[in-house]
């Protein structure tokens, strides 16, 4: 296959899809990126329009590429984010109901019930996942169950569903292709890590047709090859078909595309990515490793035959504590404005803000958990505030690091970062602060696009391995801890006190 100069990441997440064009040195060489709506019918319902994220996600892809030819872009990589469910009519392409996001708890009771019933652990030794909401499994039951007319058009085969990524590339190729990734699929609840196939129990015990359900394929390889970039999206575009097709060649949920465009590529070594929500990763190599403390286990990749498993730990609320602050409370006008707001105040004046806007994630798996704030004093600005809920990205960060530690001896020596948030130095000095560990930051914040390149680039042999992109990673700062352990077990102990009247 002819080489071009570039590889096309496209990064769909919860609030926002990016297209970010990076070049042989792993370096964004164009990108775009616009927001588009979620909407909550009730509460802890979160839904969004899968065709706005479509529109959205084909016209920063044309923004991005548009000073390049096809015939320069080696490859599209996809990333995005995970357990958001999209159902649609298998002939005709439109969405049969709004896209189900995973941060909607709409089936906290039907998830109590599966667990009265004894099927925790099952699910738990299936999948290596916990009996939640968050997971696409029970959206899916839900929407069969209450969509008039829709279970029987799923069974007759005129249903198809999938993850963002898999109605993505199923756009791109104009319905030629209906197939997921391994590390998306393993966050299903639906697919078994250790088969490597759709549960065929699981399925059974949701009445979820199997008919339904995409093709699984590794990571990196080629999936299929867009037909449209010429096009309007609307079914109108030019057929580009194989080898004028772009190959997509690359596809991860966004956590585990993460991990891979951080380096982590051997075991024991792990990130945190600061976005929407706070997901913590650690590679665990060739074994997946059972967790009795609430961490998941889940499929990092696959790649050249081998799969690679990762635990990772979940925090719903991080930086959209951020956007709360914007457009709940109108404390800032811009995210970027919280930094210096927050630097403003020495500390928090004994503020705490839990932000547990739908639920608490890994230790607590709590569903019906809520937001609060405790602490306030007359003397409480909106700068404490602001910073209160800065700093709760990091305690909850913690908690998780505290988890994994207890769970399998591992001692982190630095934590890699990405992701949005990071770019607040005031937050990353409070984490590194906070854990006692070195906080690092890549120069290259959007990892997550990043990863995508990477295992695109790979599927078509734009890079020739993980030894020539562990040589494109470079370090912006470390951020060293400066507090010491009695500080910390201070601050510490007021967040858990905090979280304790939620619990």
């Amino acid at each position: 296959m002819e080489k071009g100069e570039y590889i096309l990441a496209l990064d769909e997440g919860t609030t926002s899809c990016r297209a970010i064009l990076f070049d042989r040195q792993g370096r964004a060489a164009a990108s775009a990126q616009r927001e588009f709506a979620s909407v909550f019918p009730q509460a802890g319902w979160v839904e969004q329009d899968a065709d706005e994220i479509w529109r959205t996600q084909l016209a920063v892809m044309r923004e991005a590429a548009s000073s390049v030819s096809a015939a320069q872009i080696s490859a599209i990589g996809i990333t995005n984010q995970r357990e958001t469910l999209v159902v649609w009519d298998a002939e005709t392409g439109e969405p049969l109901h709004q896209a189900i996001v995973w941060q909607c708890r709409r089936t906290s009771a039907m998830c109590e019930s599966l667990k009265a019933e004894g099927w925790e652990a099952e699910v738990r030794a299936r999948t290596g996942l916990v009996l939640d909401p968050y997971f696409t499994g029970t959206k899916l039951k839900w929407l069969l169950d209450e969509v008039p007319g829709l279970r029987e058009k799923a069974e007759a085969g005129r249903v198809l569903v999938g993850t963002i990524d898999t109605w993505l590339i199923w756009k791109l190729t104009e319905g030629a292709v209906h197939a997921t990734d391994v590390s998306n699929a393993s966050r299903t609840m639906l697919f078994n890590i250790h088969t490597l196939a759709w549960d065929e129990e699981i399925l059974a015990r949701l009445g979820i047709p199997a008919v339904m359900l995409p093709e699984v394929k590794p990571s990196s390889g080629i999936f299929g090859y867009t037909r449209l970039l010429d096009g309007d999206g609307e079914g109108t575009a030019t057929e580009m078909t194989p080898p004028a097709g772009i190959p997509i060649a690359g596809v991860a949920g966004d956590q585990q595309a993460a991990l891979f465009g951080q380096g982590c590529f051997e075991s024991g070594m792990a990130k945190n990515t600061y976005g929407t929500g706070c997901f913590l990763l650690t590679n665990t190599g060739e074994s997946p490793i059972a967790s009795e403390k609430g961490l998941l286990t889940t499929i990092a990749w696959q790649m050249d035959g081998k799969t690679t498993y990762a635990l990772e730990g979940s925090v719903f609320t991080a930086g959209s504590v951020i956007q709360w602050l914007r457009d709940g409370l109108g404390l800032i006008a811009h995210a970027s404005e919280s930094e210096a707001l927050a630097a403003s105040v020495a500390d928090t004046l004994g503020v705490y803000v839990v932000p547990a806007f739908t639920g608490l994630g890994t230790p607590y798996w709590n569903a019906d958990a809520r937001g609060m704030i405790t602490g306030l004093t007359r003397g409480a600005t909106s700068a404490h505030l602001v910073r209160a809920a800065l700093e709760s990205i990091a305690y909850q960060t913690a908690d998780v690091l505290g988890t994994m530690a207890a769970e399998s001896g591992l001692r982190l020596k630095e934590l890699r970062v990405d992701g949005g948030a990071v770019a607040n130095s005031l937050l990353m000095q409070f984490q590194a602060d906070l854990l006692g560990v070195s906080v690092i930051r890549p120069v290259m914040l959007e990892t997550t696009a990043l990863g995508a390149a990477f295992l695109a680039g790979l599927g078509v042999g734009f890079w020739s391995g993980t030894d020539e992109l562990r040589a494109l990673w470079e370090l912006d700062r470390t951020f060293v801890p400066e507090r010491d352990e009695a500080w910390r077990a201070g601050v510490y102990g007021g967040w858990q006190k905090a979280v304790g009247y939620q619990l």
